[in-house]
């Protein structure tokens, strides 16, 4: 199963459910497609769509899918990282009104220079992508919560 996220932004991301869709129609990818579309009004005979899920849900289809298709929100990517899924990032673009700005672009080549996730720019390629994904291993992602805590502990308590 294919678990796609576009998040909660207030714009629409039609254009990577579009390439999804086409995909489909064109038996590339042939796996059931669950979507969580947020704002991001599209219909579909291919994929089963939802606005939001609850969070319970969103985590059991995190832990069942094969493959996490997702738009350049940190949150999103790190929900995949974490349960150590193959995650295809896709940024959402202020030329096309999907953000405010591109630094969704900057996240996922980041990311995607580190060997964490795949990156989906150029979406008439989301067929060699997903071919990719295939074979895709992701660099383990390990938090540094515990140390940014400990950093700043330390800090305050020598002030």
């Amino acid at each position: 199963m294919i678990l796609v996220t576009l998040g909660t932004q207030d714009k629409g991301f039609e254009r990577l459910l579009v390439a999804i869709d086409h995909e489909i129609d064109n038996k590339k990818i042939k796996d059931k497609v669950i979507v969580q579309a947020g704002c991001t009004k599209y219909e579909s005979k291919n994929m089963e769509i939802f606005d939001l899920i609850p969070n319970d849900k969103f985590e059991d289809l995190i832990t069942k899918c094969d493959l996490l298709i997702t738009h350049g929100g940190v949150g999103s990517i790190l929900s995949g990282l974490l349960h150590g899924k193959v995650v295809i990032a896709a940024p959402r673009l202020a030329k096309y009104n999907e953000h405010v700005n591109d630094h969704q672009l900057q996240i996922i080549e980041n990311l995607g220079k580190k060997k964490y996730i795949l990156v989906l720019k150029d979406f008439t390629k989301i067929g060699k992508i997903l071919e990719k994904a295939k074979d895709f291993k992701p660099k383990k992602f390990v938090s540094n919560t515990e140390n940014i805590i400990k950093n700043l502990e330390d800090y305050i308590d020598s002030i």
